[in-house]
């Protein structure tokens, strides 16, 4: 899968160093803030909602790959209400009128949800853990390989956008900035590496700093026919010239990106050795 990347002859720092990129981080308020979907507005439907949210912002607040079965978890996500400050519906069939056999109870809404910053704190203050607040910016340069075709997905090119939104929730929901490079540049050239953790390093690096992000994370994502889904690899170069590399298979493309952000958010707020994406090679 990586031997076309790896043939390339245009080097990652001459690609983008005439091109400026900037990632806004999440603010603090986002950070505490999760969202999902639910069936109408109902509580029966909430409730449960508040729980898969307030997981997640446990989650993205802290850096740590908590489950519902974790010691402690289940004992918050059961007071759920009480760790909200407020939250609001959004019709994702906003300007479609109601059917006959489709009433408001039934149609699909996203519901956000915001939690209590100093509650989620003292929560996690009694896990022995605390907020991790100082985030470095993400570059990130995926490889995409489907059905014979090659391309990497840029923050402006034409394909691979239901990935690059994939992508993107991916990272808002770990809390994670991240960067793409431009497609403008890359029609310029004739290819790039992606880095993948096989004596690319440097690459990388070079990558990371073009873009003016303190992280780097390369890798490819590829349709594999066999097993109906999709299998990702991964490498990561923190600030601190660490890497990290793991991989997954037979999933979504939407699970693959969750992977990769799941991972690089336990590495970046140093909690590796608790996050299970790391134990399948």
């Amino acid at each position: 899968m990586m031997r076309f990347w790896h043939s390339v002859l245009v080097t990652v720092l001459m690609l983008l160093a005439p091109m400026a990129a900037c990632a806004e981080p999440l603010s603090h308020a986002d950070l505490y803030e999760a969202q999902t979907i639910v069936t109408g507005e109902r509580e029966e439907t909430r409730l449960p909602a508040l729980k898969e949210c307030l997981l997640r912002v446990l989650v993205k607040v802290s850096g740590v790959p908590f489950s519902q079965s974790d010691p402690g978890i289940a004992e918050f996500l059961a007071k759920a209400p009480s760790f909200v400050s407020d939250y609001g519906y959004h019709d994702r069939m906003e300007g479609i009128p109601h059917h006959d056999e489709q009433g408001s109870r039934d149609r699909p809404y996203d519901l956000t949800v915001r939690f209590d910053a100093a509650k989620i704190d003292l929560a996690l203050a009694s896990l022995g853990y605390a907020a991790w607040l100082d985030r470095p910016k993400l570059a990130v340069l995926i490889a995409v390989l489907t059905e014979g075709r090659r391309y990497l997905l840029t923050r402006d090119g034409k394909r691979g956008i239901d990935q690059k939104d994939a992508l993107e929730a991916a990272a808002r929901q770990y809390g994670l900035a991240i960067v793409l490079p431009a497609q403008s540049i890359l029609e310029e050239k004739d290819a790039v590496s992606v880095p993948s953790g096989e004596g690319e390093v440097e690459n990388l690096r070079s990558f990371a700093s073009a873009l003016g992000a303190e992280v780097g994370l390369g890798g490819s994502i590829a349709w594999d026919a066999t097993a109906l889904g999709w299998k990702a690899k991964w490498h990561l170069l923190t600030a601190k010239g660490e890497t990290a590399d793991w991989q997954v298979a037979g999933v979504s493309f939407d699970d693959a990106f969750r992977n990769a952000m799941a991972g690089t958010a336990a590495v970046l707020s140093g909690h590796a050795e608790e996050a299970d994406v790391f134990e399948e090679k």
